[in-house]
Parts: C-alpha cells; sequence; structure tokens
C-alpha cells in the first residue's frame, strides 16, 4: 500500500515539475509565431464567386423590405 503513496507522490512531482516548465516556455515566448504574420499577407483570399449561394438569407430580406414598403 505505501508502493501506491510513493508512485503518487513521483507522479504529481513529475507533472510539477512538467507544468512549471510549460509556464516558463510559454513566458519566455517559445510559442509565439514570428514568420506567419509577415507571410499572411502573401496568401490569396478566397474568391466568393456565386453571392446567392454565399447569401441564403437574401431572398427573405428582399420579401422583409417590399412587405415593409
Amino acid at each position: 500500500m505505501s508502493v501506491i503513496y510513493v508512485l503518487l507522490a513521483i507522479s504529481i512531482t513529475v507533472a510539477v515539475i512538467f507544468f512549471v516548465a510549460f509556464v516558463f516556455s510559454v513566458k519566455s515566448g517559445q510559442y509565439d509565431d514570428t514568420y506567419t504574420p509577415s507571410v499572411r499577407m502573401l496568401f490569396e483570399d478566397e474568391v466568393v464567386k456565386d453571392k446567392e449561394k454565399s447569401n441564403p438569407n437574401k431572398k427573405e430580406i428582399k420579401q422583409t423590405k417590399s412587405t415593409n414598403q
């Protein structure tokens, strides 16, 4: 039974060490993305070819405008 307590203590200690290492790496900027913002302007935007498919509520908007007038 005492082995379970020892393993539990060791696992909690290892988990705390990994958590501290993760927090330290985040604070030091390890996960900052410095490459993507510089090339984002080179990516092409997706072109919408069919506007009716992109806005299915368009007919409803037209109908409500015509009934309100």
